[in-house]
């Protein structure tokens, strides 16, 4: 019983470090959102670090509307990298973590 305790525990620091090196990789994996015209950029990480935002002069006219854009670019842009970086520690943890008996 206590081999079988001693083998899930290393299983889930196993499962625990996979995760990790998973977050560092997740800061190197870049997406890139646009405003549906095209005026306003957003670069991020899947960590949801933004990186880089581009807005056409066009858009420097207009206070309101550039608060717009940023609002609705940024919030999709977000969503975006969140989903890639559920679905990538999920899967990693899920992969990593030890079958136990009316868990799985």
């Amino acid at each position: 019983m206590f081999g079988d305790m001693m083998g899930m525990m290393e299983k889930v620091k196993v499962a625990q470090k996979k995760v990790e090196e998973t977050k560092k990789r997740l800061d190197t994996v870049y997406l890139n959102q646009a405003s549906n015209d095209g005026l306003l950029k957003v670069e991020l990480t899947a960590n949801r670090n933004i990186k880089k935002i581009e807005i056409a002069d066009e858009l420097l006219e207009d206070k309101e509307q550039l608060e717009d854009y940023l609002i609705l670019t940024l919030n999709k842009a977000i969503q975006k990298a969140t989903d890639v970086n559920e679905a990538e520690l999920s899967a990693v943890a899920k992969e990593g973590m030890p079958k136990i008996p009316g868990l799985t």
